[in-house]
């Protein structure tokens, strides 16, 4: 039986990684150690997560005619998903990361948008028939918001379910709001959405309830090792995460958004498919690298059994 499809709309970037002992200051130079070069980008870090989980993904982006763009394909269809709509872009270079990772696992960012920029509603257009049969829209914002805007329209018109992971983090229109089925985002990022600062269970609540009242359906607001706050208009549920040793938390939230897609498209309720997706995310903090810390399904499946959680359907 063929499996109900996820698309992904959104970024590719070459991330090139340096480990340091902390980050550094304004004006501050330090040393790291060796320079890592990793395939990376919100939106094809949330592709690969998909597939990797098990997911049939199509993604849709825009990369230059570039080495870094041909590398960037390439990785990308080891992992099996449609890149039918992945534009080659005669009038940019591809798209770039700058990324500094703590000894502490945090990590400081820098992007050159490149191509991304120009990924645009007309390529929404083009790929109109996948998106329309796609049982999930996954999205993020490192591509323009118009692009994002027009693609959840459509999907939301269609009855897909529309994820938006609003990072990086900026202003948004309650009219994408109102087409999102479920919004997940960090704490720094619902503290830029809703002004609210997040000091704890009870502030987490209030910035949730703050974007369910301008528009999204579910909000999802991710809180590192604690787990993840599922909020709704019913009320809100708290779902545990996983304790691991953290080494480089770049890709975490991609990860958690591509395994969350993955689950819902496999009809899992919506906390079930939440443990799921905290168990990937926890798993890809213990490795470098965007997309090389993504897991396979059968990885998130035995941490889900070590710890005694229900596993997923095959």
């Amino acid at each position: 039986m063929k499996k109900p499809s996820i698309v992904v709309v959104g970024s590719s970037n070459t991330d090139m990684i340096v480990r340091v002992k902390r980050l550094p200051r304004a004006g501050e130079t330090v040393h790291g150690e060796e320079l890592l070069t990793a395939a990376g980008g919100k939106g094809a870090n949330q592709a690969i997560a998909a597939a990797r989980a098990g997911g049939m993904v199509t993604f849709i982006a825009r990369v230059g005619c570039d080495d870094l763009g041909d590398k960037a394909i390439e990785g990308l269809r080891s992992d099996g998903m449609d890149l039918a709509y992945v534009a080659r872009d005669r009038h940019a270079p591809s798209g770039a990361a700058l990324i500094f990772v703590a000894w502490s696992g945090e990590n400081a960012i820098a992007v050159a948008s490149g191509a991304n920029a120009r990924l645009s509603p007309a390529d929404v257009r083009k790929a109109r028939g996948v998106i329309a049969r796609a049982k999930v829209l996954l999205m993020q914002l490192e591509t323009p918001l118009e692009t994002s805007m027009a693609a959840a329209r459509l999907a939301d018109s269609k009855g897909a379910l529309v994820i938006l992971n609003p990072a990086p983090a900026q202003s948004l229109p309650d009219e994408l709001l109102r087409s999102v089925s479920i919004l997940t985002a960090n704490e720094s990022e619902a503290q830029i959405l809703t002004g609210t600062r997040i000091n704890g269970s009870h502030a987490a609540e209030e910035a949730a309830k703050q974007l369910l009242r301008r528009g999204a359906r579910t909000v999802i607001l991710t809180l590192g090792a604690k787990g993840a706050l599922i909020a709704t208009r019913e009320g809100t549920q708290l779902v545990p995460g996983f304790l691991v040793k953290a080494v480089d938390a770049t890709a975490a939230g991609d990860v958690f958004n591509g395994a969350l897609a993955v689950a819902l498209t496999e009809g899992e309720e919506l906390e079930q498919a939440v443990r799921f997706a905290n168990a990937a995310a926890a798993l890809s903090v213990t490795r470098m690298g965007a997309q090389p810390s993504a897991p396979m399904r059968g990885e998130i499946e035995r941490l889900l059994k070590r710890h005694g959680a229900k596993g997923r359907r095959s």
